[in-house]
C-alpha cells in the first residue's frame, strides 16, 4: 500500500511525509498530547504545510487557480500523513515479536 500513496505524493513533498514522521515522534514524547491525537495533529500539519508549499510554488491569481491550490495542498498534505502514520506502523509492527 504504501508504494501505491507515495505514488500520488509530489516528489518534492516526500520529505514532508519524512518530516512529519518525526513530528510525531516528537508528539508521542510530549506528555501534554495523547496518542489517539497525533494522526490529527500530523494530519492538519501536512495540510498547513503543503498549503504553503502549494502556495509558494505559484502564486495562484484568479479564483480558479486558488481553488486548484487549495485542493492539491489539502490532498499532497492528507497523503504526506497518511505516508508518515502508515511509515510509522509499519516500522512498529515490524519490531514486534509473534
Amino acid at each position: 500500500m504504501e508504494h501505491d500513496l507515495i505514488e500520488y505524493i509530489n516528489s518534492e513533498l516526500l520529505i514532508l511525509a519524512a518530516v512529519l514522521m518525526a513530528l510525531g515522534r516528537m508528539l508521542k514524547q510530549a506528555a501534554l498530547i495523547k496518542d489517539k491525537m497525533i494522526p490529527l495533529l500530523l494530519g492538519l500539519a501536512g495540510i498547513v504545510l503543503a498549503l504553503l508549499w502549494s502556495v509558494a510554488e505559484r502564486l495562484p491569481t484568479t479564483a480558479e487557480e486558488w481553488l486548484g491550490t487549495l485542493f492539491s495542498g489539502t490532498v499532497q498534505g492528507i497523503l504526506c500523513a497518511a505516508t508518515a502514520v502508515y511509515g510509522h506502523q509499519l516500522i512498529k509492527q515490524s519490531g514486534k515479536k509473534e
